[in-house]
């Protein structure tokens, strides 16, 4: 194989994946696709296997954040995938593009080409919605997406609890409307995760143009004065070297990303001398401007038999879920993380959702990053932030690209996210109290009757809330001094480099971020197409 190739995509993930493939279309450009991780894990194509592979070694970079006295001084587990498909090969298998004000925001903030109306074409490019829908939905991509099948009386009891509050029912949150309760949307077909490698990399193979390397790990970019030439990795114990002809894209993610950049010598003065790093590049805002959703877990007991998969998936009864999986592709082994989502407004003058909600048919006992089923029936429902004001950082903490940086997420930083989080569990409470829901489950377990007052909401919010996993910002798109790319996504001040993954989105978006960054690959694809 050639050390040299047109394009030099680094990272396998959500958007990786959608670079590689668009740019290898072109049977005359040689695309050179680098994951650090393994091809994929057995256990991958089952969509409940979420739950093992979300702190799996050999599946997960298994990254934790620095302790923060805002959450109670823990090391919040912060996963992040490490195989071809990046942590679409992981995650929940939800599908969520995010609300229309999410994109105008990026748009008034000065980035073209980025409004609601000029990503939707990239999101119906990639879909292909297997569901009835409306042309506002895209039915030829080859993401192929379903509305999940998982049905119970809860569910039900919980959608009439809503319309009380004000709260619809809402068929399609995709469709430009986001509010309401809804059956999930997953990036599950036929009972198999459609992960970023599924969807982009397997069906073009095949492509001579198209080289893949796996267990690759990328140590740093290598420059000619302020020109990105090629990449150093480290692959079976030795240091290769591969050199572009027009450009490399860097895929690492929020927080591979800016780590690469930083041990390239890109970003913030003081932090590569601190590193005895040489300087190539000064830019503020490498690292800068993390964030993610922070949600704490309510649990109520069930107290129906037969409605929780607490006591479904045990026994003979998880013989049975596995039966019904294999001849049906359906049942508890073809749950994403949540079957069914809520985008709910805390107050109702407000424009558009500020909460999401996972609700999720049995009890999660989620101690230090592991997931295990808990012995009684039970329902969980998981609140977070929409769009958090609260804003950490991402840096190296030595020029050792194996050591992993220091995360600094800084939740609950603003008062606005403490007061949003703290109204979200009251919320929940209202909609698990109701007299509808009342009729199948029972007490709150977690955090119980005893935290009532909004300080001792916001004290188990501190102790107990978890990342939702959707760390984004720290190579962010914009205008202003913090910015490290520019709206068509190339590194400011630098030549052939551009990033494309979650790092670039300058504010979080509404939902889960796997669709959006697999957008963001399609965007990116293009843009280098029409420049080149």
């Amino acid at each position: 194989m050639s050390n040299r190739f047109d394009y030099i995509v680094v990272g396998a993930g959500s958007a990786g994946c959608a670079v590689a493939n668009r740019l290898s279309f072109d049977k005359n450009k040689s695309v050179l696709l680098l994951e650090a991780g393994k091809s994929s894990h057995p256990l991958s194509r089952i969509p409940v296997s979420f739950a093992l592979l979300i702190d799996h070694p050999t599946a997960n970079w298994r990254y934790r954040s620095h302790a923060d006295e805002k959450t109670s001084n823990r090391n919040i587990p912060i996963p992040r995938g490490k195989l071809v498909g990046g942590s679409s090969a992981i995650n929940g298998l939800v599908y969520v593009r995010g609300q229309n004000l999410d994109y105008d925001i990026w748009a008034q903030m000065g980035n073209k080409g980025w409004s609601s109306e000029e990503v939707f074409p990239f999101f119906k490019k990639l879909e292909n919605y297997v569901n009835p829908c409306e042309d506002l939905r895209g039915k030829k991509g080859l993401v192929n997406i379903s509305q999940v099948t998982d049905r119970n009386p809860i569910y039900e009891a919980m959608f009439e609890a809503g319309k009380k509050l004000n709260i619809p029912f809402n068929d399609d949150y995709n469709s430009g409307d986001q509010e309401g309760f809804a059956y999930t949307q997953t990036t599950i077909f036929k009972g198999k995760r459609m992960s970023a490698k599924v969807a982009y990399i397997d069906p073009i193979r095949n492509r001579k143009n198209l080289n893949i390397l796996t267990e690759s790990f990328v140590t740093k970019i290598i420059f000619e004065n302020k020109k990105a030439i090629g990449i150093e990795i480290l692959r079976k114990g030795k240091n290769e070297k591969y050199f572009c002809n027009d450009e490399i894209i860097l895929s690492g993610g929020a927080i591979n990303s800016p780590q690469i950049l930083e041990l390239s010598g890109v970003g913030r003065p003081e932090i590569l001398k601190r590193n005895n790093i040489e300087i190539v590049h000064e830019l503020q805002g490498v690292g800068e401007n993390l964030m993610d959703h922070l949600g704490p877990r309510l649990v109520y007991k069930v107290k129906k038999p037969g409605l929780s998969y607490n006591e479904k998936a045990r026994g003979l009864g998880l013989i049975k879920q596995a039966l019904n999986y294999a001849f049906n592709q359906d049942g508890f082994l073809n749950l994403p993380s949540a079957p069914v989502l809520g985008f709910f407004k805390t107050r109702p003058e407000l424009a558009s959702p500020d909460i999401q909600v996972h609700f999720i048919p049995y009890r999660v006992v989620l101690e230090n990053g592991k997931r295990t089923l808990g012995k009684d029936p039970g329902i969980t429902c998981t609140v977070n932030q929409n769009r958090p004001e609260s804003r950490g950082n991402i840096h190296i903490k030595s020029n050792n690209p194996e050591e992993h940086p220091k995360i600094n997420c800084n939740f609950l930083d603003n008062p606005l996210d403490r007061e949003t989080l703290v109204d979200g569990v009251k919320l929940i409470r209202k909609i698990m109290g109701s007299e509808e829901v009342q009729n199948y489950c029972g007490e709150e377990l977690q955090p119980g009757d005893n935290f009532s007052s909004d300080k001792d909401i916001l004290q188990f919010i501190r102790d107990k809330a978890e990342t939702l996993y959707h760390p984004s910002g720290t190579c962010k798109m914009g205008q202003d001094k913090f910015s490290v790319v520019d709206e068509k996504l190339k590194v400011k001040g630098l030549e052939n480099l551009r990033v494309a993954d979650a790092s670039i989105m300058p504010t979080l978006i509404s939902g889960n971020t796997n669709g959006p960054c697999m957008m963001i690959g399609e965007r990116c694809a293009e843009f280098i197409i029409n420049d080149n």
